[in-house]
């Protein structure tokens, strides 16, 4: 190896695929939100969610060998699934009526800042999962690391309700 190979592979770049990617996904929400705005990006960045959210529900029904989920199955796989891309969600209630889940760990780090369009990832993904098993969702992010809160509370409600009904949030039902 040459003495210029060995120099540029010593300096201190944090790079790695797993950075780089984060750094991407960064950058593409930044540029979205600039040029279309953060509704259209959010919109963007929904579509994907949705198709993350279809073959993930797929993945952990076929993994517990379920045609749907229960209710306790769903909040375990929401936690779970973020849990393997270093979230760190957890339960906060648990009811017939709604799931509250929390987060001290986004898993795109400390790059999700102010970039909001990222969360409807897991809007969608929560969403499309709850929704798929349950008949119904209604996903409200109350806060979010990415509009810089300490943690996220993310709401699911899983029944319409007037209640419910008067928050934002992103509704999906059964496809």
């Amino acid at each position: 190896m040459s003495s210029a190979a060995e120099a540029v592979r010593r300096l201190p770049v944090q790079l790695d695929r797993d950075h780089f990617l984060r750094q991407l996904l960064r950058e593409l929400a930044g540029t979205l939100q600039e040029v279309v705005g953060l509704e259209q990006a959010s919109g963007f960045v929904s579509i994907v969610g949705q198709k993350i959210g279809d073959r993930l529900n797929e993945e952990y029904r076929s993994g517990l060998q379920a045609p749907t989920l229960t209710r306790e199955q769903v909040t375990q796989v929401l936690v779970d699934l973020k849990r393997r891309i270093q979230g760190d969600f957890y339960v906060i209630e648990e009811s017939e009526e709604k799931l509250v889940l929390g987060n001290r760990a986004c898993p795109f780090g400390e790059l999700v800042k102010d970039r909001q369009a990222l969360c409807m990832m897991t809007s969608n993904v929560f969403g499309v999962i709850t929704a798929e098993n349950l008949g119904y969702a209604r996903v409200v992010i109350e806060e979010a690391i990415a509009q810089g809160h300490a943690g996220c509370r993310v709401v699911v409600h899983l029944k319409p309700s007037p209640d419910a009904d008067g928050q934002a949030g992103q509704v999906y039902f059964k496809g």
